[in-house]
């Protein structure tokens, strides 16, 4: 990730209305980048570090396109859309994980992930296409099942590798700890995060190219209707690939053009993280404005007398 000569600019805020007066402020820290690691455009610090959570999914299931295991048990788009998605647990959700088991011949119990609170099974846990994606790789190459999570398995270290190589450093730099499903996830800058966004749209990689068509493609399998990725690709028609993450990140890459944009409320408030989001995209003009406005009557306002109002913009640098 190379910089300029400013490396931070003005945070953004985002403020919560009531009847048109401020009740709450959050402040949100946004940075855009190209393939190459170089940073265009900034709100905040490009070095603000963050886990990237569940927005690492895309690059997770890279584990999942470049070992064959797509092939070898007939996956289709439709299950890596669900490998790489925090989904909402529905039925046909779950059936999808379940599918990626089913067809490697793996037992749903091998499955690490939680049960969500009030539901019965792991494959109603938003991870649980994740899950499925590392079981899968793991039969197909001979690997042990039981021990997929640990961030020495095999499975891990392959999929840390994948992520250091597109950043361009050694993967043992990269900070771990476990997600709430169990799994690793990685702190790392933002800048960093909107490098590999970068790098996921730029149609330069066949595998990243793979997961951003099924993504596109099936985004109710990403998050589900009324959520923020899926209503963001939809709208979009495929030229926006979105995935969220946990604790206020939000990640964004515009199809084919090599730029990523990664966010991070700093309070970790999803509606906040969603404003600076479309405050963005707006700006740089990733989506129309009968887009915007569709996106905004769904996600700025907050109910019948409360709305959200993004102060501030991106410095290009």
């Amino acid at each position: 990730m190379t910089r300029g000569k400013r490396t931070s600019s003005p945070k953004l805020e985002v403020h919560l209305l009531r009847e048109g007066i401020v009740e709450s402020v959050h402040c949100v820290e946004a940075v855009v980048c190209d393939e190459k690691g170089r940073i265009l455009t900034t709100a905040g610090s490009a070095e603000t570090t963050a886990f990237i959570r569940s927005a690492l999914k895309p690059f997770q299931a890279l584990a999942v396109t470049n070992t064959g295991t797509l092939e070898r048990y007939d996956l289709t788009d439709k299950d890596l859309a669900i490998i790489c998605s925090s989904h909402q647990g529905t039925v046909e959700q779950a059936r999808q994980a379940f599918n990626i088991l089913w067809r490697a011949d793996i037992d749903a119990n091998a499955l690490q992930c939680p049960i969500p609170a009030g539901k019965h099974s792991k494959l109603e846990y938003n991870c649980s296409g994740k899950h499925a994606g590392m079981l899968a790789v793991c039969k197909q190459r001979g690997w042990p099942l039981n021990n997929y999570l640990r961030p020495s398995s095999s499975i891990q270290q392959l999929i840390l590798d994948k992520v250091a190589e597109l950043l361009g450093m050694p993967g043992d730099e990269l900070i771990g700890a476990h997600d709430d499903c169990g799994a690793p996830t990685y702190s790392m800058q933002l800048g960093q995060m909107a490098h590999l966004y970068a790098h996921l749209a730029s149609g330069r990689h066949l595998d990243l190219e793979r997961v951003v068509r099924a993504m596109t493609y099936y985004p109710r399998m990403v998050a589900g209707d009324g959520a923020f990725d899926t209503e963001v690709m939809r709208l979009t028609e495929g030229e926006i690939v979105s995935k969220t993450g946990a604790e206020g990140i939000q990640c964004v890459a515009k199809v084919g053009q090599g730029v990523g944009l990664a966010i991070k409320a700093l309070d970790g408030s999803k509606r906040a993280k969603h404003a600076a989001a479309l405050q963005v995209l707006k700006q740089m003009g990733w989506i129309s404005p009968t887009v915007a406005e569709s996106l905004s009557d769904m996600f700025m306002k907050q109910g019948s007398y409360t709305r959200l109002e993004v102060v501030g913009e991106m410095a290009f640098l």
